[in-house]
């Protein structure tokens, strides 16, 4: 029994999609309208959430099997197919379809470097003052992160081998090599060669233990977390439709389905971060949040433009002028961030006062 109740997600999440699948076009939302559609965007959306909380759930108990860095690894890479398939479905369902990856990569990095990492610093500090943390296993994220980020979001803008902010063929296939490559060298440094910079210095025995719940076997929890994952990719056309269809009957700006997408996804990583900041493993907390940044832009990008070229749709990556400043800001801000080895709740303010900037800028129409 209770390895029903843990793998009730899961199931529940089988159980909508096999709903939506049966009734057909029954409840498409040009059929009921706008009212009726959101109601059924929550049920999707709620459903999708409480399944990507079984994926950390199982990735945590990896973790605690498995121990750092590669617990926190198999948590990055799980999101990253969540969010790889929620970009992809959106991307290929209407009209947002060109600035979609855009969009939602962007969010992903202000959501996580301003609004995550500013309240980890935050209650953090509030509660425990100055946090210590591995200021090389920082610097390490960040050295990878910031060229990533500037080739994939900034440099598309400003070359004119293609309209507006896409990408050239020739600069494509440099941004997926170079991604792909970039990000194999930063893992073989995270997993092998010097994953002791990836832990909480001066940890002693257990103070890196996951709360995981109740911990089984390897081949259990990786079955569950594939058994979680599964159900949000077949959920992620009908949430793309039902978001696109509500965003432009409420009058929202488009920005904002990429800002719901990168929530979603980083919902389960962001508390598992917090949780750790409030228990004094802001290295954990590191690794979680600058971990899925970097994973978003070194993984992501060549995903959706693999997908774009199957597909045949138009990627446009780059960033417009106002959001490339924010950008450099959050990068620039970050870099004084992780500068020295103790952090405090000012430092915490500092970013959420961006990350509140970012999000008048989405709903900024003018």
């Amino acid at each position: 029994m209770s390895i029903f109740r843990s793998e009730l997600p899961s199931l529940a999440g089988f159980a909508v999609f096999a709903a939506f699948a049966l009734s057909g076009d029954i409840f498409k939302p040009e059929a009921i309208g706008l009212w009726p559609s959101l109601g059924f965007l929550a049920i999707i959306f709620l459903t999708v959430m409480w399944c990507a909380f079984a994926v950390v759930r199982h990735a945590e108990c990896l973790a605690t099997i498995l121990g750092e860095p590669f617990g926190t690894l198999i948590l990055t890479l799980s999101v990253v197919g969540i969010e790889v398939a929620l970009i992809v479905a959106i991307m290929i369902s209407g009209e947002a379809a060109p600035a979609m990856a855009r969009d939602t990569m962007f969010s992903v990095i202000m959501i996580v470097l301003n609004g995550l990492i500013g309240l980890c610093l935050l209650a953090g500090g509030l509660k425990h003052k100055n946090q210590t943390y591995n200021l090389q296993g920082a610097n390490a994220f960040l050295s990878v992160l910031v060229p990533l980020a500037i080739f994939a979001l900034v440099l598309p803008r400003v070359t004119h081998s293609a309209p507006g902010g896409e990408l050239s063929t020739l600069q494509a296939g440099f941004e997926i090599v170079m991604s792909i490559a970039l990000y194999g060298v930063f893992l073989a440094m995270q997993t092998v060669t010097h994953s002791d910079i990836f832990r909480q210095p001066e940890a002693g025995d257990g103070e890196e233990a996951h709360h995981a719940g109740t911990v089984r076997s390897i081949p259990f929890h990786v079955a569950g977390l594939f058994g979680a994952l599964l159900p949000i990719i077949l959920l992620s056309k009908k949430l793309a439709l039902y978001v696109e269809f509500g965003i432009v009957g409420i009058g929202a700006p488009v920005a904002l389905t990429g800002f719901i997408v990168a929530a979603l996804v980083l919902m389960p990583e962001g508390m598992s971060g917090l949780q750790a900041a409030l228990e004094n493993k802001l290295q954990r907390a590191v690794n979680l949040c600058l971990g899925a940044a970097v994973s978003t832009i070194g993984l992501t990008v060549p995903a959706v433009l693999v997908v774009s070229w199957v597909t045949g749709h138009t990627l446009e990556l780059g960033l417009e002028y106002s959001d490339i400043i924010l950008l450099v800001l959050t990068l620039f801000v970050s870099l004084l961030t992780f500068n020295t080895r103790t952090t405090s709740y000012l430092q915490g303010a500092v970013h959420l006062a961006l990350f509140a900037a970012y999000v008048m800028m989405i709903f900024d129409l003018s």
